[in-house]
């Protein structure tokens, strides 16, 4: 049986009208030191997004949702953010921001399996 260990998430949001605070959760991002374990999982329900905002400029957002995605993974193809250890990668990607692509507040919790517990989150908060 594997240890229970602390990890930190957060969701990830996209917010079409900044000044609306309006927001859709399309996507969970989850660390865990002692599992060394930093990774994002999301979906983009473009047709649901469009109805929210037709003008949202989903080519744009998935860009910056694969840049998540490198940075999580870390190492040079993820810039300078890339470069640094997984915490602070972490803490640069659930930084505030006043822009379309965002994430809540950091929660935390317990687990045995960070990759399982980011998925039941993603079930629960995405889907």
């Amino acid at each position: 049986m594997q240890q229970k260990q602390l990890f930190e998430y957060a969701v990830i949001r996209v917010v079409p009208r900044v000044e609306r605070e309006e927001f859709l959760n399309i996507g969970v991002i989850l660390f865990c030191a002692k599992q060394k374990f930093l990774q994002t999982k999301y979906l983009l329900d473009e047709a649901r997004l469009k109805a929210c905002h037709p003008g949202l400029d989903l080519e744009e957002l998935k860009k910056h949702l694969c840049s998540f995605e490198r940075i999580c993974h870390g190492g040079k193809d993820a810039g300078p953010i890339g470069q640094l250890d997984q915490a602070s990668r972490f803490r640069w990607l659930t930084a505030t921001r006043s822009t379309v692509l965002q994430t809540s507040k950091v929660h935390p919790g317990i687990s045995e399996d960070a990759l399982a517990t980011l998925n039941r989150l993603f079930e629960q908060l995405v889907m």
